[in-house]
């Protein structure tokens, strides 16, 4: 993975440095601002921006430029469905069933013919396990795509459901490596934003990513978290205890 933690007199300008030196375009990083400038009094108490650029990693590309296309479109297909009149409610066997067909009919229209799903259920969750040779694709960048199918399979399987399911849809163990990558993220910016004496502020990123850094970060004493923005670019912040 490759990163780099620049300094500049605003943060633009830090973010244009460490693109110059990476050799990458702004759409290929993530960008993570430890400190913003701080003009000082007078020329005293001045601080530099400080930002964490990192490259990010690409998954495998899809078959055709269209796939990205054609997903959105098959991802808006369900909102309508969803409008139309009741159905009768089934079993949670049959509910899990149709939501299995769902996912299925998704990976069909990003051309993904060797999805493989099986799910086991602990109470009113629901998990769901895909494996393909192009798993790379439903999981997307960063989740996105997989967090958006896990959304709207949860519509569904709650339109045939005859009681609430809570669903959830994971890839290759994604989850559980993005829960590491998130708790190793948190604790090196808090450690960031103790050295520099100044907020750290994360990318937008789901509720439920958001809550993963809370969780991680409280049981220091020494910075306190908060989220700010709205969905869905509601972001998080960490700064040092006052």
């Amino acid at each position: 993975m490759k990163q780099i933690t620049q300094t500049g007199l605003t943060v633009e300008n830090a973010i244009s440095e460490a693109l110059e030196k990476l050799q990458v375009p702004r759409e290929e990083v993530t960008i993570q601002i430890i400190q913003q400038e701080k003009k000082g009094f007078f020329g005293f108490g001045a601080k530099k921006a400080e930002v964490e650029v990192t490259v990010i990693e690409k998954t495998a590309a899809p078959e055709n430029s269209d796939t990205l296309e054609q997903t959105t479109e098959i991802f808006e297909i369900p909102g309508e469905l969803l409008e139309k009149e009741e159905v009768p409610a089934l079993s949670n066997e049959q509910a899990i069933e149709e939501t299995k067909n769902y996912i299925q009919s998704i990976a069909k229209g990003m051309k993904i013919e060797d999805l493989s799903i099986t799910h086991e259920q602990l109470g009113k969750k629901v998990s769901f396990y895909l494996e393909s040779e192009k798993v790379a694709m439903l999981i997307g960048k960063r989740g996105q795509t997989l967090n958006s199918l896990q959304q709207l399979a949860q519509l569904v399987a709650n339109k045939y459901s005859n009681q609430f399911m809570m669903i959830q849809l994971d890839a290759e163990n994604y989850r559980e490596r993005r829960q590491e990558t998130l708790e190793q993220l948190a604790d090196r910016m808090a450690d960031k934003a103790i050295r520099t004496g100044g907020r750290v502020q994360f990318e937008p990123m789901p509720s439920s990513e958001r809550k993963v850094i809370h969780q991680t970060l409280s049981r220091r004493l020494d910075i306190d978290t908060h989220s700010e923005g709205k969905d869905p670019n509601r972001y998080l912040v960490i700064e040092p205890h006052k």
